[in-house]
This record gives structure tokens, sequence and C-alpha cells, in this order.
């Protein structure tokens, strides 16, 4: 379920690039960094599936806010790396501090998505 969940998250995320031109402006803006962190969180979900998804979204919450802050560090290396488009959808290029919004956002709503689906399925 996770990894269905991680894959439509890239999907989803993905698209609000590939079609930006069509979509709304918050939609390219915003969806797809809340996508993103969506993905982390279900992506420690599935790599911890015995931990407390309380853990997970900690875990998500450190390592999305981590990669935004990681982005303050401007040495010529990382630049480099961070030019290639694989190593720019996890790392980012620039620091914004509505990107940290958008990652608690897209934590949270993985939370309570998980939590609905694992309570629903236990009745």
């Amino acid at each position: 379920m996770y990894l269905a969940a991680v894959l439509t998250c890239i999907l989803l995320g993905l698209s609000s690039r590939r079609y930006g031109p069509a979509l709304p402006s918050f939609v390219t803006g915003y969806v797809g960094d809340i996508l993103w962190a969506a993905m982390v969180y279900y992506g420690f979900r599935f790599l911890l599936p015995a931990s407390p998804i309380r853990r997970s979204a900690l875990w998500a919450f450190l390592f999305s806010w981590g990669i935004e802050f990681s982005q303050l560090y401007q040495a010529e290396w990382i630049r480099q790396l961070r030019a290639h488009p694989m190593a720019a959808l996890v790392l980012g290029q620039g620091f914004l501090w509505s990107d940290l919004l958008c990652y608690t956002a897209g934590i949270a709503f993985a939370l309570l998505m998980d939590y609905y689906i694992l309570n629903k399925s236990r009745k």
C-alpha cells in the first residue's frame, strides 16, 4: 500500500510540473512540494512498516526540512550536483520558507490519510 502511495505521489508530482502551464498557478507553485513531502512520509512507512506512524511523520518532517535547510549551503560541488534534473528533484534548488509550509502540509495530509485508511481497514 505504501509503495503504491509513493508511486502515486511521484506520478502526480511530476505531472504537476509537466502540465504546469495548463494548471492553476497555486497547483504549479505548491502542490509538487506538498506531494514530495507526502511521498517522503509514505517512503518512511514503506521502509519502516513496524514503526509507529507518528515516528514516520517525524522522520519525514526532519528529512524534508533538512533537505530544505541544506539548500542554504551553496558550495560549487553541490550546485553542480543540483544542476542534474534527478538530483534537483530530491535536493531542490534554493531555500524557500513556503516550501517548509508545503512540506508540513504534505506530511500532515499523508498522516491523516494513513490514520483514516488504517482505522477504516480495522473495522
